[in-house]
Protein backbone atom coordinates (compact mmCIF):
# COMPACT_ATOMS: atom_id res chain seq x y z
CA UNK A 1 0.00 0.00 0.00
CA UNK A 2 1.62 3.41 -1.10
CA UNK A 3 1.86 6.03 1.30
CA UNK A 4 0.38 9.40 0.37
CA UNK A 5 2.83 12.00 0.16
CA UNK A 6 3.44 14.23 3.12
CA UNK A 7 1.26 17.58 3.13
CA UNK A 8 3.19 21.35 2.50
CA UNK A 9 3.80 23.07 5.45
CA UNK A 10 1.53 26.45 6.50
CA UNK A 11 4.41 28.84 6.80
CA UNK A 12 3.76 32.01 8.10
CA UNK A 13 6.01 35.11 8.51
CA UNK A 14 4.74 38.38 10.28
CA UNK A 15 6.69 41.93 9.87
CA UNK A 16 5.47 44.90 11.89
CA UNK A 17 5.20 47.85 9.64
CA UNK A 18 7.72 50.62 10.23
CA UNK A 19 7.87 49.10 14.08
CA UNK A 20 9.85 51.51 15.51
CA UNK A 21 8.46 54.79 13.99
CA UNK A 22 4.74 53.57 13.79
CA UNK A 23 5.08 52.79 18.06
CA UNK A 24 6.67 56.84 17.82
CA UNK A 25 3.76 57.70 15.78
CA UNK A 26 1.26 55.61 18.27
CA UNK A 27 2.65 56.96 21.53
CA UNK A 28 2.75 60.50 20.57
CA UNK A 29 -0.18 62.21 18.23
CA UNK A 30 1.80 65.07 17.01
CA UNK A 31 4.04 62.92 15.15
CA UNK A 32 1.35 61.04 13.16
CA UNK A 33 1.25 61.55 9.26
CA UNK A 34 4.60 63.25 9.42
CA UNK A 35 8.40 61.89 8.15
CA UNK A 36 9.94 60.79 11.35
CA UNK A 37 12.88 58.83 11.72
CA UNK A 38 14.29 56.75 14.74
CA UNK A 39 18.14 56.48 15.50
CA UNK A 40 20.63 59.61 15.54
CA UNK A 41 20.35 62.78 13.19
CA UNK A 42 24.19 63.81 14.37
CA UNK A 43 27.19 64.18 12.56
CA UNK A 44 27.44 59.97 13.03
CA UNK A 45 23.67 59.78 13.49
CA UNK A 46 22.30 56.42 11.95
CA UNK A 47 18.50 55.91 10.63
CA UNK A 48 17.26 52.27 12.70
CA UNK A 49 13.69 52.76 10.91
CA UNK A 50 11.76 55.78 9.09
CA UNK A 51 8.19 55.68 9.19
CA UNK A 52 6.40 55.31 5.40
CA UNK A 53 5.89 59.07 5.01
CA UNK A 54 10.41 59.59 5.22
CA UNK A 55 10.31 56.47 3.07
CA UNK A 56 8.74 58.10 0.45
CA UNK A 57 11.57 60.94 0.25
CA UNK A 58 14.35 57.64 0.11
CA UNK A 59 15.04 57.74 3.68
CA UNK A 60 15.95 54.23 4.76
CA UNK A 61 17.28 51.80 7.99
CA UNK A 62 20.95 51.98 8.36
CA UNK A 63 21.17 55.07 6.12
CA UNK A 64 23.54 57.80 7.62
CA UNK A 65 21.18 60.32 9.60
CA UNK A 66 23.27 63.42 7.62
CA UNK A 67 22.35 61.89 4.53
CA UNK A 68 18.58 61.37 5.17
CA UNK A 69 17.92 64.98 6.11
CA UNK A 70 19.52 65.77 2.95
CA UNK A 71 16.72 63.48 1.35
CA UNK A 72 14.46 64.91 3.71
CA UNK A 73 14.31 68.51 5.05
CA UNK A 74 11.19 68.25 7.21
CA UNK A 75 12.27 64.73 8.53
CA UNK A 76 12.13 64.35 12.47
CA UNK A 77 14.69 62.48 14.58
CA UNK A 78 13.52 60.78 17.21
CA UNK A 79 15.89 58.89 19.82
CA UNK A 80 14.88 55.11 20.02
CA UNK A 81 13.10 53.96 23.43
CA UNK A 82 14.44 50.12 23.37
CA UNK A 83 12.38 49.14 26.04
CA UNK A 84 8.88 50.32 24.65
CA UNK A 85 10.21 48.83 21.32
CA UNK A 86 10.54 45.55 23.61
CA UNK A 87 7.12 45.35 25.85
CA UNK A 88 5.50 45.95 22.18
CA UNK A 89 7.11 42.71 20.86
CA UNK A 90 6.40 41.11 23.74
CA UNK A 91 2.66 41.59 22.95
CA UNK A 92 3.03 40.94 19.72
CA UNK A 93 4.90 37.25 20.28
CA UNK A 94 2.04 36.59 23.09
CA UNK A 95 -0.87 36.76 20.04
CA UNK A 96 1.57 34.36 18.18
CA UNK A 97 1.66 31.68 20.64
CA UNK A 98 -2.20 31.73 20.69
CA UNK A 99 -1.89 30.18 17.91
CA UNK A 100 1.73 27.99 17.51
CA UNK A 101 4.04 27.19 19.24
CA UNK A 102 6.49 27.03 16.52
CA UNK A 103 7.52 30.14 16.97
CA UNK A 104 10.92 31.96 15.36
CA UNK A 105 11.57 35.34 16.09
CA UNK A 106 14.02 37.08 13.82
CA UNK A 107 14.50 40.41 15.47
CA UNK A 108 11.74 42.64 17.92
CA UNK A 109 9.74 43.42 14.80
CA UNK A 110 9.48 40.03 12.54
CA UNK A 111 9.02 36.22 12.97
CA UNK A 112 8.33 32.93 11.41
CA UNK A 113 5.45 30.74 12.65
CA UNK A 114 5.06 27.21 11.63
CA UNK A 115 0.84 26.96 11.69
CA UNK A 116 0.79 23.70 10.14
CA UNK A 117 -0.74 22.13 13.18
CA UNK A 118 -2.47 25.32 15.12
CA UNK A 119 -4.39 25.77 18.17
CA UNK A 120 -7.54 26.87 17.23
CA UNK A 121 -7.58 23.91 14.19
CA UNK A 122 -7.91 26.40 11.84
CA UNK A 123 -7.32 24.62 8.38
CA UNK A 124 -6.79 27.50 6.78
CA UNK A 125 -2.76 29.68 7.22
CA UNK A 126 -4.64 32.23 5.25
CA UNK A 127 -6.99 33.03 7.53
CA UNK A 128 -4.73 32.28 10.34
CA UNK A 129 -2.53 35.75 9.36
CA UNK A 130 -5.94 37.44 9.04
CA UNK A 131 -6.65 36.80 12.33
CA UNK A 132 -3.03 37.01 13.77
CA UNK A 133 -3.19 40.98 11.66
CA UNK A 134 -6.70 41.87 13.18
CA UNK A 135 -5.58 40.84 16.63
CA UNK A 136 -2.71 42.69 16.54
CA UNK A 137 -4.43 45.87 15.28
CA UNK A 138 -6.70 45.19 18.08
CA UNK A 139 -4.65 45.07 21.12
CA UNK A 140 -1.36 47.27 20.00
CA UNK A 141 -2.95 49.72 17.62
CA UNK A 142 -0.11 48.69 14.94
CA UNK A 143 -0.09 47.03 11.64
CA UNK A 144 1.69 44.16 10.35
CA UNK A 145 2.33 42.17 7.23
CA UNK A 146 2.06 38.60 6.36
CA UNK A 147 3.39 35.98 3.79
CA UNK A 148 1.32 33.05 3.35
CA UNK A 149 3.26 30.07 2.11
CA UNK A 150 4.49 26.44 2.20
CA UNK A 151 8.45 27.82 2.94
CA UNK A 152 10.24 30.01 4.97
CA UNK A 153 12.13 31.56 1.83
CA UNK A 154 9.22 32.54 -0.01
CA UNK A 155 6.98 33.57 3.16
CA UNK A 156 10.00 35.84 3.71
CA UNK A 157 10.01 37.56 0.12
CA UNK A 158 5.62 37.50 0.79
CA UNK A 159 5.84 39.08 3.66
CA UNK A 160 7.19 42.43 2.05
CA UNK A 161 5.04 42.20 -1.27
CA UNK A 162 2.04 44.70 -0.42
CA UNK A 163 3.30 46.66 2.82
CA UNK A 164 1.88 48.04 4.54
CA UNK A 165 -0.77 46.64 6.26
CA UNK A 166 -1.05 43.85 3.42
CA UNK A 167 -1.38 40.04 2.87
CA UNK A 168 0.02 37.87 0.12
CA UNK A 169 -0.32 34.04 0.04
CA UNK A 170 2.13 31.87 -2.58
CA UNK A 171 0.72 28.83 -2.90
CA UNK A 172 3.14 25.27 -3.55
CA UNK A 173 2.31 25.36 -7.45
CA UNK A 174 2.97 29.22 -7.52
CA UNK A 175 6.19 29.19 -5.73
CA UNK A 176 8.67 28.64 -8.51
CA UNK A 177 6.81 31.67 -10.84
CA UNK A 178 6.70 33.92 -7.62
CA UNK A 179 10.70 33.57 -7.51
CA UNK A 180 11.35 33.76 -11.41
CA UNK A 181 9.60 37.55 -11.53
CA UNK A 182 12.10 38.19 -7.67
CA UNK A 183 14.91 40.65 -8.66
CA UNK A 184 18.26 38.53 -6.89
CA UNK A 185 18.80 41.38 -4.78
CA UNK A 186 15.49 40.82 -3.15
CA UNK A 187 15.98 37.45 -2.50
CA UNK A 188 16.41 36.42 1.30
CA UNK A 189 20.24 35.23 1.78
CA UNK A 190 21.75 36.74 -1.17
CA UNK A 191 23.51 39.97 -0.27
CA UNK A 192 24.15 43.09 -1.91
CA UNK A 193 27.83 42.22 -2.76
CA UNK A 194 26.62 38.58 -4.31
CA UNK A 195 24.14 40.20 -5.65
CA UNK A 196 26.30 42.32 -8.00
CA UNK A 197 28.13 39.52 -8.61
CA UNK A 198 25.19 37.65 -10.09
CA UNK A 199 24.22 40.79 -11.92
CA UNK A 200 27.94 40.98 -13.25
CA UNK A 201 27.41 37.52 -14.98
CA UNK A 202 23.80 38.57 -16.11
CA UNK A 203 22.01 37.35 -13.31
CA UNK A 204 18.86 39.48 -12.51
CA UNK A 205 16.07 37.45 -11.68
CA UNK A 206 15.57 34.55 -10.34
CA UNK A 207 14.19 33.32 -13.16
CA UNK A 208 17.55 33.91 -14.76
CA UNK A 209 19.17 32.23 -11.39
CA UNK A 210 16.79 29.38 -12.88
CA UNK A 211 18.44 29.16 -15.95
CA UNK A 212 22.14 28.25 -14.75
CA UNK A 213 23.03 24.74 -13.71
CA UNK A 214 24.89 24.00 -10.30
CA UNK A 215 28.07 23.58 -11.64
CA UNK A 216 27.84 27.07 -12.87
CA UNK A 217 27.22 28.18 -9.82
CA UNK A 218 29.43 26.51 -8.26
CA UNK A 219 32.10 27.99 -9.88
CA UNK A 220 31.10 31.38 -8.80
CA UNK A 221 29.86 30.64 -5.34
CA UNK A 222 31.21 27.66 -4.25
CA UNK A 223 29.84 26.50 -1.45
CA UNK A 224 26.48 28.64 -1.50
CA UNK A 225 25.67 27.56 -4.73
CA UNK A 226 23.50 24.79 -3.40
CA UNK A 227 20.93 27.13 -1.70
CA UNK A 228 21.19 29.30 -4.42
CA UNK A 229 19.93 26.43 -6.46
CA UNK A 230 17.55 25.78 -4.89
CA UNK A 231 16.17 29.07 -4.06
CA UNK A 232 15.61 29.80 -8.11
CA UNK A 233 13.46 26.49 -7.71
CA UNK A 234 11.17 27.97 -4.53
CA UNK A 235 12.79 25.12 -2.62
CA UNK A 236 13.42 25.66 0.73
CA UNK A 237 13.67 22.83 3.56
CA UNK A 238 14.57 25.13 6.65
CA UNK A 239 12.44 24.26 9.87
CA UNK A 240 10.57 27.13 12.24
CA UNK A 241 12.49 26.54 15.28
CA UNK A 242 11.95 28.13 18.51
CA UNK A 243 14.60 30.94 19.21
CA UNK A 244 18.30 29.71 20.06
CA UNK A 245 20.24 31.50 22.37
CA UNK A 246 22.83 33.36 19.95
CA UNK A 247 26.64 33.48 21.48
CA UNK A 248 27.53 36.65 19.34
CA UNK A 249 26.13 39.94 17.27
CA UNK A 250 27.94 41.49 15.18
CA UNK A 251 28.01 44.40 12.44
CA UNK A 252 30.38 44.10 8.72
CA UNK A 253 30.66 46.27 5.90
CA UNK A 254 32.29 45.70 2.91
CA UNK A 255 33.90 48.35 0.54
CA UNK A 256 33.56 49.35 -3.15
CA UNK A 257 37.40 50.28 -3.22
CA UNK A 258 39.44 49.14 -0.68
CA UNK A 259 40.74 51.27 2.73
CA UNK A 260 43.79 52.89 3.48
CA UNK A 261 43.87 56.04 4.97
CA UNK A 262 43.41 55.76 8.94
CA UNK A 263 40.90 58.58 8.94
CA UNK A 264 38.69 56.83 6.40
CA UNK A 265 38.80 53.39 8.63
CA UNK A 266 38.07 55.16 12.12
CA UNK A 267 35.49 56.95 10.47
CA UNK A 268 34.35 53.36 8.79
CA UNK A 269 34.64 52.17 12.54
CA UNK A 270 33.11 54.53 14.24
CA UNK A 271 29.77 54.24 11.63
CA UNK A 272 30.02 50.44 12.24
CA UNK A 273 29.51 50.60 15.93
CA UNK A 274 27.07 53.06 15.86
CA UNK A 275 25.12 50.23 14.04
CA UNK A 276 26.46 47.52 16.18
CA UNK A 277 24.87 49.26 19.56
CA UNK A 278 21.85 49.75 17.54
CA UNK A 279 21.56 45.96 17.38
CA UNK A 280 22.69 44.89 20.60
CA UNK A 281 20.01 47.18 21.75
CA UNK A 282 17.35 45.73 19.56
CA UNK A 283 18.23 42.23 20.84
CA UNK A 284 19.13 43.19 24.64
CA UNK A 285 21.81 41.03 24.65
CA UNK A 286 24.73 42.50 25.60
CA UNK A 287 28.27 41.15 25.90
CA UNK A 288 31.85 41.01 27.56
CA UNK A 289 34.26 40.57 24.38
CA UNK A 290 34.25 43.21 21.38
CA UNK A 291 35.55 41.52 18.92
CA UNK A 292 37.24 43.29 15.45
CA UNK A 293 37.04 41.36 12.29
CA UNK A 294 39.01 42.72 8.98
CA UNK A 295 39.50 41.45 5.51
CA UNK A 296 41.84 42.31 3.41
CA UNK A 297 42.34 42.97 -0.37
CA UNK A 298 43.76 39.36 -0.41
CA UNK A 299 40.80 38.02 1.34
CA UNK A 300 42.66 37.08 4.24
CA UNK A 301 40.87 37.73 7.46
CA UNK A 302 42.36 38.60 10.84
CA UNK A 303 40.37 39.18 14.46
CA UNK A 304 41.34 40.61 17.08
CA UNK A 305 39.28 41.07 20.86
CA UNK A 306 39.53 42.59 24.30
CA UNK A 307 36.87 40.98 27.07
CA UNK A 308 35.74 42.69 29.82
CA UNK A 309 34.55 41.95 33.37
CA UNK A 310 31.11 42.03 32.82
CA UNK A 311 28.94 42.90 29.83
CA UNK A 312 29.34 46.45 27.90
CA UNK A 313 26.59 48.19 28.03
CA UNK A 314 27.99 51.40 26.84
CA UNK A 315 27.61 52.36 23.43
CA UNK A 316 30.85 55.18 23.78
CA UNK A 317 32.78 52.49 25.70
CA UNK A 318 31.70 49.85 22.76
CA UNK A 319 33.33 52.40 20.03
CA UNK A 320 36.31 53.59 21.79
CA UNK A 321 37.11 49.53 22.31
CA UNK A 322 36.46 48.89 18.37
CA UNK A 323 38.66 51.94 18.04
CA UNK A 324 41.54 50.88 19.95
CA UNK A 325 42.14 47.34 18.39
CA UNK A 326 41.62 48.89 14.96
CA UNK A 327 44.72 51.79 15.79
CA UNK A 328 46.98 48.61 16.62
CA UNK A 329 46.73 47.11 13.33
CA UNK A 330 47.42 50.13 11.99
CA UNK A 331 49.25 50.72 9.26
CA UNK A 332 47.70 48.03 7.51
CA UNK A 333 50.00 45.37 5.76
CA UNK A 334 47.58 45.86 2.45
CA UNK A 335 43.70 47.83 2.29
CA UNK A 336 40.44 46.65 3.78
CA UNK A 337 37.92 45.23 2.55
CA UNK A 338 35.60 44.71 4.72
CA UNK A 339 35.77 45.77 8.52
CA UNK A 340 33.57 43.96 10.97
CA UNK A 341 32.69 44.84 15.05
CA UNK A 342 31.18 42.16 17.03
CA UNK A 343 30.05 41.91 21.12
CA UNK A 344 30.38 38.21 22.45
CA UNK A 345 29.50 36.15 25.54
CA UNK A 346 26.18 37.46 25.60
CA UNK A 347 24.44 37.83 28.93
CA UNK A 348 21.29 39.09 27.47
CA UNK A 349 18.05 37.89 25.92
CA UNK A 350 19.67 38.09 22.17
CA UNK A 351 17.51 37.63 18.90
CA UNK A 352 18.24 35.39 15.86
CA UNK A 353 19.69 37.20 13.12
CA UNK A 354 22.15 38.23 14.97
CA UNK A 355 24.49 39.76 12.16
CA UNK A 356 23.78 42.94 9.90
CA UNK A 357 26.05 42.90 6.81
CA UNK A 358 26.00 46.58 5.32
CA UNK A 359 27.47 47.54 1.59
CA UNK A 360 28.86 50.66 0.88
Amino acid sequence: MESSPPQPRKIIHIDMDAFYASVEQRDDPTLRGKPIAVGGGGPRGVVATASYEARTFGVRSAMPGARARRLCPGLIFVPPRFEAYRAVSAQVRDIFFRFTDVVQPLSLDEAYLDVTANKPGITSATRVAEEIRRIIREETGLTASAGVSYNKLIAKLASDQNKPDGLCVVRPQEGAAFIAKMPVRRIHGIGPVTARRMQALGIETGADLRARDLAFLQAHFGSAALFYYRAARGQDDRPVHERQGRKSISVEDTFFDDLTEEARLIEEMDRIAVNLWSRVEKSGGYGRTVVLKIKFADFRIITRSRSFPSALRSADLLAETGRMLLRAQLPLRMGARLLGLGVHNLEGDAEEGDQLALAL
